[in-house]
């Protein structure tokens, strides 16, 4: 049987978390990763009347793309809005995983899919990053820990590799060290040269989880100074990077386009700011709210700019630099990939099922 930790590991390596904005709050955010998880939903933002649901089809676990406790709370009370959901789901034993911007962002995510419905081609991110600041941790160990030394850096963050996890190298040389009379070797006596049979283990991580890693390896060790080098790495490859830039397989209007995308998102209304008659061929995507990357969209020569919601003067900015802007909702452009995130959750994991949330709606109604 899968456990709450299982669905998770699967939930990171298809949206890893270091494709995540730096200020978003992602992971197993509540809950036992020990815990066996038969039953999974997911939906895109977590209120009562989805926490409800949660609870009345006996989920162990529910994937929401909007995280929770999103910004820091001193209370956590049932009677509070910004809270209630989560006490209930707490007291019922329910975990909460949220991928969020890392969802958007890794390949085949919300992104990816709004392009495909959209009928893009030649797309690419929109932004692109670089490759997390990478580095190499070696640590020299006995045979007898070097089994805890790796169970306890794996769980720190190190030896991750693309979809790969507990990856490492090990090595076997001779060491020496002399301790001085205030030392307390683990092995042999102070004040004399040791030689010893040992370890050479080596492993990856990622700058956010270095200290971490570092901290694990040396409560694991049985040496009271175990000698842990770290090796910067070259940069890695750029990375997915924010929102996707693309090309229409032909050539529409401003007006044609803002129509396709209503009739594809199945969008209950879809706002558009620019000349209905202006040429697009170059699009520029971000799921939900992205209107902060109107500019971006412009400089990389995009004709439009399709997102969710966007604040007044943003819309104002996209017709000043001519860039056509296309809103046709935060549920129309996110809610669909939870749809699909939870039909792919059923079909690749065994023993689990998994279903959308079927009360969530989407709040606005058009007059």
């Amino acid at each position: 049987m899968k456990t709450v930790g299982d669905v998770a590991a699967w939930l990171e390596s298809i949206a890893p978390i270091r494709l995540a904005e730096s200020w978003d709050n992602v992971g197993l955010l509540m809950g036992d990763p020990a815990v066996e998880c038969p039953r999974v939903m997911t939906c895109l933002t977590l209120t009562r009347r989805v926490a409800e649901e949660a609870i009345a089809g006996e989920a162990t676990l529910v994937v929401a793309h909007h995280p929770i406790l999103f910004r820091p709370v001193q209370r956590l009370r049932a009677d509070w809005s910004e809270t209630e959901a989560v006490w209930m789901l707490a007291r019922a034993g329910v975990a909460v995983y949220s991928a969020h911007t890392a969802y958007d962002n890794a390949p085949g995510g919300i992104n990816d899919q709004l392009a495909e419905r959209l009928g893009l081609e030649q797309v690419g991110p929109l932004q692109e990053r670089p490759g997390a600041a990478a580095y190499k941790v070696v640590v020299f160990c006995p045979r007898e820990v070097r089994e805890g030394v790796l169970a306890a850096a794996f769980e720190a963050g190190a030896g991750r590799i693309g979809a790969y996890t507990e990856c490492s190298y090990s090595g076997v040389g001779v060491g020496t060290f002399r301790g001085d009379e205030t030392s307390k070797p683990a092995i042999g006596q102070a004040g004399r040269r040791e030689t010893v049979r040992e370890w050479r283990v080596e492993l990856l991580c990622e700058q956010a989880a270095l200290a971490a890693v570092v901290e694990a390896i040396r409560r694991a060790h049985c040496y009271e100074e175990p000698a842990i080098d770290v090796y910067p790495l070259h940069p890695g490859e750029v990375r997915a990077g924010v929102g996707r830039l693309g090309r229409l397989s032909e050539p529409l209007t401003l007006a044609e386009l803002a129509r396709r995308v209503g009739e594809r998102l199945k969008a209950r209304r879809v706002d558009y700011a620019g000349d209905p008659e202006r040429h697009v061929e170059r699009l520029a995507i971000v799921c939900g709210a992205g209107d902060e990357l109107i500019a971006a969209a412009a400089q990389r020569g995009a004709d439009a700019f399709v997102t969710g919601e966007a604040r007044y003067h943003r819309a104002l900015a996209a017709e000043s630099l001519g860039l056509g802007l296309i809103l046709a909702g935060h549920d129309a452009t996110e809610r669909p990939a939870m749809e699909v995130l939870a039909a792919r959750l059923a079909r690749e994991l065994d023993g689990v099922a998994s279903w959308a949330s079927r009360v969530e709606a989407d709040p606005l109604r058009s007059a």
